[in-house]
């Protein structure tokens, strides 16, 4: 019959399964089976790390107490799962193989278990009995001299106190008016959670509510008394019930650093055990508090450690952090006298708050938090007032940190720090070994098949790549052969877009064959589900195949026009499946992955396949949406630039544009040539500020408003005019811009007369035939900032032979480091351009640019040279 039940849940992390040891372990202990809490750790352990490790999900946890032994129940949430053939007694012989080894301890180490299946999960049970003890004395002391008892404050008060079944306090003795200042009359009635302060010890249940239904247990907490301070007890209980059969709970409490009277004498190593401080002698009470940490694992020798330390200083709490995996944050093991929200893995950085937790790094005392606000910032709103805090270091390193804390102020002093430290300094190295094991196995556990692959879906945006990626990691990982079928929308029909197998030979073969067969429907429920028709038609294929060979007729029912080989057939010819690829709601393809002929998946394989699948879902369609953005930013900027050049009679031109970026943003820089009437031309060349949408907007504005206010036979100054007064009506939406803008006469004489107007944009450069290089303009405000523009335009004459070169600012901002092209560097090379032809020019200024700068370019470049050809044939 069960007496007694504890439950817990713990969510699928690593750390999950030293809590869940914890809880097993108290909860045993609690109940007084301590002869079998070792046995059932280790099962314990073994089976929530399948669950949360390795099945990824939440793991239920069961304890039940019966008269005969203890029966524990583990279930995941996974009840599709198979029973590895690992675990059955026929592999008892190969105790090293890792699948199914928690099953194998339970057949080694309990005396009965079993798996159970239910609609929702999954469940492994073990029981152990209780080993025969002897009637009698089950645990006792050595006799002891009076000098070598504990000490006690004063007399030892010990409250008894009985809490009825809706957990009301019925009995209140005299030691706990004593203890706690209440009279019996003032708490009788009053359930006991209103007066306990919960917990100080971690892992049993959710709160004392819980713990006070449990048959036995044993442990520390708080008792608020009539004074409004928090009293930390010691306390342990019994649930009984009276003859009339109505449960009730018998409660003993002393103050917490009294315990000792209640609990059996340390046992020292026998190395000190003869080094026994005697008592009022002044010995130090953390010689005891120390010696050789016992076998156990962290938490509990964490857990102990911060008690010890709380009772070696009579403090009121005691807190312990351990570096974490980085090293650059300290986390909260364990802690006592603090209020459960802080106790577990809550993290604090190693140099934060202005008392500087880098403070860590040496003994540190505080005598009035309150005057020295978030120094300890663990300590806020408990009420603690003094503390002291020493490192944890191994090999100079620090790897944790060990405190106690006081509701005084001014309790400690450097001696309680050195006493402290010389403690922290015994146990360092012991609780390093445990991290760095616990460490360890974390890191193995993460050390996994999909890290690696979302690492590799997230290098790349480009869809063709992508689907390779998805292929080249389940083959052969995963699966024999796979095929990638994606749906470009929801009209569409599943396509055939890449295919892989181990053997590159049968490639070929098993794209045709599945370029056959109609592809799988695309069914968005989640999960691998079987797909015949490739094994059906390979089938069909190697049998049609075995009939021609022998010269037969083919059966009606053998399908026709499937050519490949008996090898590509018997490739193809095991199980397939097929997992849906969703991406934001929508079956964006179908993931196949195939084994060959009489192979099945493991059910652990597919289990990781759909958690590929959703990772390379999410991947491919983001290779999808940059796609079509790059697709559709460059047609934008296909359409803010003009079709092509005129031919401008005389005179040469050329011109070089380069986006930067990788293609998927529109650029701000554009240029345009342009016949405005019978043998006069416009041409200009600009830069809006930014990119994007916005500045393709006033890219757009400009460049069309240049060719209407030219043709309609305004000037320059004038065009450029009303284009500002344009731009500064788009209001919010508007962007400044410089702009060169110049008109083109071709002369009779082979010169050419050009009227620029320069607003802003860098100056272009005129090199004439010996070789020399000079401003074109003068710089005039630029357009898109001032309502109120006077601009003029200036005359320039082109002499054969002579080239205008016009830029925008990317190209004379080319930077490498501190040193940046600029208007001199472009002039220098410029003259070297002497009796090139426009696009030869260009094409040398472009080269320079890009060799002055190891780096891509990070701005929009133009280049527009014009060149009025010598009167000889150059």
């Amino acid at each position: 019959m069960i007496t007694a039940r504890a439950a817990a849940s713990f969510a699928p992390v690593g750390r999950s399964v030293a809590t869940a040891r914890s809880f097993v372990r108290d909860t045993l202990q609690g109940w007084g089976f301590g002869d079998i809490v070792d046995d059932a750790v280790v099962l314990t352990s073994e089976l929530v790390t399948n669950a949360v490790v390795h099945a990824g999900t939440a793991a239920d946890v069961l304890c039940l107490r019966s008269d005969e032994g203890v029966r524990i129940e583990v279930a995941d949430r996974y009840p599709d799962r198979e029973v590895p053939l690992q675990s059955t007694a026929v592999s008892m012989s190969s105790p090293d193989h890792e699948g199914g080894r928690g099953l194998q301890l339970c057949a080694a180490l309990a005396g009965r278990w079993g798996v159970e299946y239910t609609p929702t999960h999954k469940t492994v049970w073990f029981r152990l009995d209780l080993p025969a003890r002897p009637v009698g004395t089950r645990a006792a002391g050595p006799s002891l001299p009076a000098d070598l008892l504990p000490l006690a404050d004063g007399r030892v008060r010990v409250a008894v106190v009985q809490i009825d079944r809706p957990g009301t306090i019925t009995a209140w003795n005299e030691d706990a008016e004593e203890l706690f200042g209440y009279t019996a009359e003032q708490v009788t009635g009053k359930p006991l959670t209103d007066l306990a302060a919960w917990p100080h010890t971690p892992g049993t249940s959710t709160g004392i509510a819980e713990a006070l239904r449990l048959s036995r247990w044993e442990g520390s907490y708080g008792i608020r008394g009539a004074h409004g301070r928090v009293i930390p007890v010691y306390a342990s209980h019994l649930r009984v019930r009276d003859t009339g059969g109505e449960p009730s709970t018998v409660c003993l409490l002393v103050r917490d650093h009294e315990r000792a009277v209640l609990q059996t004498p340390l046992r020292l190593p026998a190395s000190e055990s003869t080094t026994l401080p005697e008592s009022g002698q002044g010995a130090d009470p953390f010689e005891v508090f120390i010696g050789s940490p016992a076998p156990d694992d962290l938490d509990g020798l964490l857990q102990r450690t911060v008690e010890r330390a709380r009772d070696m200083l009579d403090g009121d709490s005691a807190f312990l952090l351990l570096a974490t995996d980085d090293e650059t944050e300290l986390e909260v093991r364990a802690s006592t006298g603090l209020p459960s929200a802080r106790q577990r893995f809550a993290r604090v950085p190693v140099e934060a708050g202005p008392g500087r937790y880098g403070s860590a790094r040496m003994p540190s005392v505080h005598d009035d938090l309150t005057a020295v606000p978030g120094a300890v910032p663990l300590l806020n709103g408990t009420g603690m007032r003094s503390v002291v805090t020493v490192p944890l270091k191994v090999e100079g390193r620090l790897t944790g940190s060990l405190g106690v804390a006081a509701e005084a102020p001014s309790r400690y002093s450097n001696e309680e720090a050195l006493r402290l430290q010389f403690a922290a300094d015994r146990i360092a190295l012991a609780v390093e070994s445990a991290r760095l094991g616990e460490l360890e196995r974390l890191r193995r556990g993460s050390l996994s098949f999909l890290v690696e692959a979302s690492d590799l879906l997230a290098g790349t945006l480009d869809r063709d790549q992508t689907l390779a990626l998805m292929a080249q990691m389940t083959v052969p990982t995963l699966a024999t052969w796979c095929a990638v079928y994606t749906i470009a929308d929801q009209a569409s029909e599943p396509e055939l877009s890449y295919v892989l197998h181990e053997d590159e030979e049968r490639i070929d073969g098993l794209k045709a064959l599945l370029a056959k067969i109609d592809p799988p429907p695309p069914v968005p429920t989640p999960g691998a589900r079987v797909w015949s028709a490739p094994a059906t038609a390979a089938h069909d294929a190697a049998l049609r195949t075995s009939m021609r060979s022998l010269g037969l007729n083919e059966p009606a029912t053998v399908s026709s026009g499937i050519g490949t080989t008996l090898a590509t057939a018997a490739a193809v010819g095991g199980e397939t499946v097929v997992l849906p690829l969703v991406a934001r709601n929508r079956v964006i393809g179908m993931l196949t992955l195939g084994k060959p002929t009489d192979e099945h998946f493991r059910q652990e394989i597919l289990e990781l396949a759909e958690d590929l699948s959703r990772r390379a879902a999410l991947a491919l369609d983001n290779a999808r949406l940059y796609s079509e953005r790059t697709a559709i930013s460059q047609s934008l900027q296909r359409s803010l630039l003009p079709p092509g050049l005129p031919d401008v009679p005389g005179v040469e031109v050329d011109v070089i544009y380069r986006a930067a970026g990788e293609g998927n943003e529109v650029g701000g820089d554009f240029y345009d040539i342009f016949p405005i009437r019978d043998g006069a031309y416009g041409f200009a060349i600009g830069d809006v500020c930014g990119t994007g949408p916005e500045a393709a907007a006033v890219t757009g504005l400009a460049r069309h408003a240049l060719r209407l206010l030219a043709r309609e036979g305004f000037g320059g100054p004038a065009v450029l005019e009303r284009l500002n007064s344009a731009i500064l009506d788009e209001g919010e939406r508007s962007r400044f811009l410089t702009l060169l803008y110049g008109e083109l006469w071709p002369q009779e004489d082979g010169s050419a007369v050009l009227k620029v107007v320069c607003a802003g944009h860098p100056l272009p450069l005129r090199l004439r035939q010996d070789g020399t290089v000079e401003s074109a303009a003068e710089p005039q405000p630029l357009l898109g900032v001032m309502d109120d523009l006077e601009l003029y335009e200036e005359t320039v004459t082109l002499d054969p032979g002579d080239v205008l070169l016009c830029v925008t600012d990317g190209v004379t901002e080319r930077r490498e480091g501190t040193r940046m092209l600029g208007d001199d560097g472009l002039a220098d090379v410029l003259t070297t351009c002497t009796g090139l032809t426009a696009g030869a020019v260009a094409a040398r200024i472009m080269r320079a640019v890009e060799r002055f700068a190891s780096d891509a370019p990070s701005d929009d470049m133009a280049i527009l040279a014009m060149r009025v050809p010598g009167l000889q044939k150059d």
